[in-house]
């Protein structure tokens, strides 16, 4: 039977595919983007302190990942309500944080279990602050956002939705013949199509994406920034897994999601390094200026989030209270960081690092100029 937009897409294949997913131009993607991911994983082991890693590259994945959605706020909205105790207000903000949230459960629970289905439900979950579960109500469909017209319904039944996501749970784990990138673009894929959940699909669908990288070992941590690439392509994305439900267009999805990972992966490693060479500069800055205050675990804790509270140095066992504050006052001093009061407490807010994070290049500029 022919593919009809309209009619619950039941009949969608299980995996792997029957078409050849590993051809001459995926295998040609596939080792360029193999060599940059390695690149990336190398360059995040040069950051001595991981938690500058966890802390930044998932909060702009969680910024981008959840635009692609139309859920918009900005990254310095969701560093900022990160580290101070007020809540966010804004809607857009607050589920963009639980994104973020996602992501670290998700590879928290990597070291428990390997990635499963009931994986994708907890992330689902905390996307969506809510219990969320396998649809079980029909009447979802995906619709042109300017024509409104139906262009893919996906399976309807709990009992299809569950056997179709254990085929895709067993192809994730058993399919090793494949190599890791191919085997996530064709899992993102066949996750959307699933469509398991009501909402949320898509983010949860970009979160697995990168646990597939850390669960098979090409990553260490969760810092692939592939949300970016989608957002700036997201009507080749969408025309692309559109184009495998009607056409089984294989090859040229996996080539698409290839070059998606190698262009992430440049970025964010170029990203990482230059995040190392700001550290290097903020060491020697504070070492000429501040060297009665001077440790690397200060400066690392400068790093770990654009805005910095007093309680996390006493957190970090750098200083006590008031000594914590003398420090982060005196570094606002020489303008490195700038003192801005947020909610009930001061926030010392590192500038050079957080225009850093949200700059498209990679440039930083010197404490010297007194910008922060």
């Amino acid at each position: 039977m022919p593919f009809d937009a309209r009619r619950p897409y039941n009949d969608l294949p299980p995996l792997p595919p029957v078409s050849e997913v590993e051809s001459r131009n995926v295998l040609k993607a596939c080792i360029e983007a193999r060599a940059a991911v390695a690149e990336l994983k190398s360059a995040g082991g040069l950051i001595p302190n991981q938690d500058v890693l966890v802390n930044t590259i998932p909060v702009l994945e969680a910024q981008a990942s959840s635009e692609i959605e139309n859920i918009v706020t900005t990254s310095d909205e969701l560093f900022r309500f990160m580290q101070i105790q007020e809540k966010a207000t804004d809607p857009s903000t607050k589920e963009a944080l639980r994104y973020q949230s996602a992501l670290r459960h998700g590879f928290a629970s990597l070291k428990e279990r390997p990635l499963c289905i009931n994986t994708a439900i907890e992330i689902c979950s905390r996307l969506k602050d809510a219990d969320m579960q396998i649809r079980r109500v029909p009447g979802v469909a995906l619709a042109n956002a300017v024509t409104r017209e139906i262009i893919y319904t996906p399976p309807e039944g709990e009992a299809i939705l569950r056997e179709k996501l254990a085929n895709w749970e067993r192809f994730i784990h058993d399919a090793e013949h494949i190599d890791p990138l191919v085997r996530m673009a064709v899992a993102h894929y066949q996750f959307e199509a699933i469509h398991p959940f009501s909402d949320g699909t898509g983010r949860t669908g970009r979160v697995v994406n990168l646990l597939i990288l850390v669960q098979t070992g090409l990553l260490d941590l969760p810092i692939l920034y592939l949300s970016r690439y989608i957002l700036r392509h997201r009507a080749e994305y969408y025309a692309g897994l559109l184009a495998v439900t009607r056409d089984q267009a294989w090859e040229n999805w996996i080539v698409w999601m290839l070059t998606g990972v190698t262009e992430t992966a440049n970025w964010t490693r170029d990203k990482i390094l230059a995040i190392q060479g700001l550290q290097a500069a903020a060491i020697d800055f504070v070492k000429e200026h501040a060297r009665k205050i001077y440790s690397r675990e200060l400066v690392d804790m400068l790093f770990v989030q654009p805005y910095c509270r007093i309680g996390n140095l006493v957190e970090g066992g750098i200083a006590k209270r008031q000594t914590a504050s003398v420090y982060l006052k005196q570094l606002a001093d020489l303008g490195m960081l700038v003192a801005v009061e947020m909610g009930r407490e001061k926030v010392f807010v590192h500038k050079s690092f957080l225009r850093l994070l949200q700059s498209d290049e990679h440039a930083f500029s010197s404490y010297e100029d007194g910008k922060g």
